[in-house]
């Protein structure tokens, strides 16, 4: 790669520890040009510019924004907000990229749950899918859905491709923001029963996709299903929160549904399509079809993984609680 030509890195103006915005500083520090897609010229992008980075302000749902996005570019990292329009921003994205002809690698971030999204298990009988994915539900979220369709529109492309399935993040609304409430009262209240979880943190994720960015001829046309070091259950997660709170947190496991109604559908009445994919989660978590742990992380890596304290530790919203 020239060093002429800027990496695309889309959904850059996330929240500071978002993957994103942290592959743009790795990126940076390592002496890569980086080109910040955002959808605003706000006080997020001006950050991301006095870092270093080139800012692109455009719409991943208009082509030509998308094109004009692309030009230089030989290497996409491609994220986005869960949105009922994410196949047909990756799928513009793809587009793109291959009218444009000279693409070195294309990094989509994906789920970890299409290791299991089969097009056999999809399309068995629904009793069938309910029994393999935990008896809780039996159909994918839309947003999981749309993750694979993208990875079969990203195939039918032709554009070379690598995708980063990742697994929960410990950084999810469901172990964090949502969970804050109750944690301020010495309580983790979460759905998942005595299932065990081994949720990534972010900044994992965005070391790998880095690393494949700079040097993506030995990952190409491959897929990776990528999970945290260990499974723990919710107890254990306590003993995190404990650590890091600096203060007592036990585990109160609540009913799924009365979960999601008390915590999805009071914070996120006005997000639908975002609601019924957390939603989705915690049922198949917490029916346990939510299943495994992989060392690919670990493997590819070089080192082993943060943990769930680690990332903890980093977070900004939960820091905030530790200081409250």
């Amino acid at each position: 790669m020239s060093e002429h030509n800027p990496i695309l890195i889309t959904g850059a103006a996330g929240e500071i520890g978002g993957v994103s915005r942290t592959m743009v500083d790795m990126l940076l520090a390592q002496g890569h040009p980086v080109r910040a897609f955002v959808r605003k010229d706000d006080e997020r992008a001006d950050a991301l510019r006095r870092a270093g980075a080139e800012i692109f302000v455009g719409d991943l749902l208009d082509i030509a924004d998308v094109a004009a996005a692309l030009k230089g570019c030989r290497r996409i990292y491609f994220s986005m907000s869960l949105s009922p329009y994410y196949t047909d921003a990756v799928s513009l994205m793809a587009a793109a990229a291959r009218a444009q002809g000279d693409i070195e690698v294309f990094v989509n971030i994906s789920e970890y749950e299409q290791s299991f999204m089969t097009f056999e298990k999809m399309t068995a009988p629904e009793e069938e899918r309910r029994a393999w994915l935990g008896g809780l539900v039996s159909q994918w979220s839309p947003q999981q859905r749309a993750h694979w369709i993208a990875e079969q529109v990203l195939e039918w492309s032709g554009v070379p491709t690598v995708n980063v399935r990742a697994a929960m993040f410990v950084e999810n609304p469901i172990l964090t923001w949502l969970a804050l409430g109750s944690l301020s009262n010495g309580e983790l209240r979460l759905p998942f029963g005595d299932q065990r979880l081994a949720p990534i943190a972010g900044y994992d994720v965005a070391e790998l996709c880095v690393k494949i960015l700079v040097d993506p001829a030995p990952h190409i046309a491959k897929s990776y299903d990528l999970t945290g070091p260990e499974l723990k259950d919710m107890r254990g997660f306590a003993e995190d929160f404990t650590a890091v709170l600096g203060r007592q947190v036990v585990y109160v496991p609540v009913d799924v549904e009365t979960w999601n109604e008390t915590y999805v559908d009071s914070a996120m009445a006005a997000i639908p399509h975002t609601a019924e994919h957390l939603k989705t989660l915690t049922r198949l978590m917490g029916g346990g079809g939510y299943r495994g742990v992989t060392d690919q992380l670990e493997t590819l890596l070089g080192r082993p993984p943060k943990t769930v304290r680690w990332a903890l530790e980093n977070h900004p919203r939960v820091q905030e609680l530790a200081t409250a």
